[in-house]
Formats: structure tokens, sequence, C-alpha cells
């Protein structure tokens, strides 16, 4: 069956290219999906499928061997791009000025079309079915995924099992990461406005400086998480967003704060959040000033099965060899797969897709961003592999 796989890879490797390829030129962004989705759904539909509608710009697909109930296997791919103004000068770039697919999402979209093409051929040699959840809004609060659980992508059926794969621009084209347990970080905005009483420069003793309360508040906050957080508990505490606007003789009303909180741990991530509003509105307040806070809840952190993401990197190696496999460091960036990591056993791996020989080296998020191609054909054949794998255990 492995060689039956990396054959079928091999064969429609163009094709997988070529999907991406139109899906990079033709970017949306999150939860403007439209044609994106109509795109994804012919392809389905050309192979026999019938993918369905979800989370409104969404699909999931059932792809069914024999006995399509003896077990459940859901492959995740996201399909929204960023808003930036692509740099490459390639014939496939972005064709919507301020989009761009610039973290991967293409190569996932293509990559879980290619597991499409690759497993209807080999539907007479395998037993169960084979889930493709095509999500929208990875890159949004709420979270596509969040959308798509409560609208009953993980019913009807069931999946025994989440996987999920997303490029990494770090590590070398035919190597896969892996990495059990606690991986990528929650991710929640923290937006406090300090008021005071603003005036002369000259003359503070007359009002309340929101700027130096704001000052002592930002390194105040700091000690929430380094004489709190839980130890074996990564937390972060950021801000990247201050605005005071006076001038220099001028002291402003108001100073607002941007931040961003991350952690690994639920218990701890409420706690945090607590302790943040508490210290924030009581220092302020002491000091002579007022802050309101808003938090902005985002994804929770993301937790790979531990039995699941093992079986899964020996599956990968085998399919890969041993000395393509690398072992990933926690992450502190956020993603929404965590999500469905919640609630089913879930494995999110990384695929290679660094090529330094030809300058395909820039990091996600970036306007320079690209992948080495080939990537797709190991990432179709490699996530046919460890369904099929999945679905036997």
């Amino acid at each position: 069956m492995k060689e039956k796989i990396k054959q079928l890879a091999g064969k429609y490797a163009a094709e997988f290219v070529a999907n991406r390829r139109h899906l990079h030129t033709n970017p949306e962004l999150s939860f403007q999906e439209y044609e994106t989705q109509k795109f994804v759904a012919e392809q389905l539909q050309t192979l026999g499928l019938a993918p369905q509608a979800m989370a409104n710009t969404g699909l999931v697909a059932l792809l069914e061997g024999k006995n399509p109930s003896k077990k459940v296997v859901a492959l995740r791919a996201d399909m929204d791009a960023l808003p930036i103004l692509e740099a490459n000068d390639v014939s496939y770039k972005s064709t919507n000025p301020g989009v761009m697919h610039a973290c991967g999402h293409d190569v996932h979209t293509a990559s879980l079309l290619g597991v499409a093409r690759i497993l209807t051929e080999l539907k007479d040699e395998f037993e169960g079915t084979v889930k493709l959840v095509f999500q929208p809004g990875e890159e949004l609060a709420p979270g596509g995924a969040s959308m798509m659980i409560r609208e009953g992508v993980l019913e009807n059926p069931t999946p025994q099992g989440m996987i999920g794969q997303h490029v990494a621009p770090q590590i070398p084209v035919g190597k896969i990461g892996f990495r059990e347990g606690m991986y990528m970080a929650s991710t929640d905005e923290i937006y406090l406005t300090v008021k005071g009483k603003g005036g002369h420069g000259a003359a503070p003793e007359l009002g309340v400086d929101p700027v130096l309360v704001a000052s002592h508040l930002i390194v105040a906050l700091q000690q929430i998480v380094s004489r709190n957080r839980p130890q074996n508990s990564p937390s972060v505490l950021s801000f990247g967003r201050v605005i005071a606007n006076g001038a220099t003789n001028v002291i402003p009303n108001e100073v607002k704060i941007d931040g961003t909180f991350r952690c690994m741990n639920e218990i701890w991530r409420e706690e945090g959040l607590r302790r943040i509003q508490k210290l924030a509105e009581g220092l302020c307040e002491s000091m002579g000033a007022e802050c309101e806070v808003r938090i902005v809840r985002g994804y929770p952190y993301l937790e790979n099965h531990p039995e699941l993401t093992r079986r899964l990197r020996a599956e990968a190696s085998e399919y890969m060899g041993e000395e393509n496999i690398v072992d990933l460091d926690i992450w502190m960036a956020g993603e929404d797969f965590a999500f469905y990591s919640q609630v089913t056993d879930s494995c999110f791996y990384r695929l290679g897709t660094r090529n330094e020989e030809r300058g395909i080296v820039s990091g996600v998020h970036t306007p320079t961003f690209d992948v080495d191609e080939h990537s797709l054909e190991i990432g179709a054949g490699l996530m046919s592999w460890l369904a099929l794998q999945e679905l036997a255990v």
C-alpha cells in the first residue's frame, strides 16, 4: 500500500501543484472564502464525492472505503489567506492586491485535495471512512474550527482521530516534524485603556498622568507571568501597541495599551486573565486613574494526543525514513486546530517546505513567503498513508 500511495502521489504531483497555484493566485480572507469553497467543491465532485457546506464557507466530505462504519479518521485543511501584499515575483503571484497565502493554507488545501485524489483510487483497498474537513477562517477569531465543531463536523459520523498538517519554512523540504503533548499556545488579546486627567506638561500636579500610570502598569503586569505562572507551563504576556496621543508639552487624557496573553494550561489561562484584569484596575485606581479592560478570547492551547502522535510519528518514519523525522519545540504561536485537540484525539504535525538553494527561506506571515512545491507530493502522500494506517488500527 505504501508504494501504491507513493506512486499515485508522484503520478498526480503536477495536479497538486496546479491546484496550489490556483489557490495562491486567488486568495481570500477569513470567512470570505467563497470562490475557494466553490473550487474545492468542484474538485471533490469530479472525484465522485459529495461535499457539504459547513460554517458558511467551509466544506466537509466523506471518502468511504469498504465497511465505512468500521472506523472514521478526519483530516483537516484550512483555506483562508492573510491581509498581506505579496512581494514575490512568480507566475502564480496573488491577483487580489493586499491579500496573500502567506501561511501556506493553499498548500494545506491542495494537499488535502491530493489525499482525496489518491484515496479515491484506493477506496476498494481499505476499510473505514476518511472525513475530509476544509475549514474557513483559521486566521481570525473566533476561528473556523470552533464554528465547524459547533455545526457538527465531529458528528455523523464521529471520527476517532483528527489529523492536521502545517507548512514549516524552518524545516527543509522532505522532512516532517512531530511533538507529543503541549505544542502551541492559547491566544487571548488584551486591550487596556488607562484614563487620567490631561493637561500641560509643565504642571503635572494639576492632573493625573495616564502615561506614567501606563508605564507602571506595563512593568507590573509582567510580574503576573514571572511570579504566578505554574512551573513547567510556558506563558507569555506581551504588549506591542501603546498610544498616548499627547505632545512634548501635553499630557493626554488616556493611554491605550494592546497586547497578547499566551499559555499552555487552561486553568492557568483563566487565572492569568483574572489577575491581569484585577491588577490593571487596582493599580490604576491606586494612582488616581481608571482602567478599562477588554479581553478578547482567542484559541485554546493545542495538545497533541500522546498515543496518537507516537503512532503517527512511527507511521511517518516508515513512509519517509526515520532520518527525515524531526522533533518540534514548543511554539507560542496560536492555531485554531487547538479547538479539535480539546475535544477529540488529535495530532498537528509540520511539513517541511524550506529550500535554501532556491532561496525559499522566508517565514510565514511575510510578503516573501513561498514553499518548495515538492512538499505537495510529500504532504498528500504522507497524509494519505497516515489516514489508512490509522483506519487499520
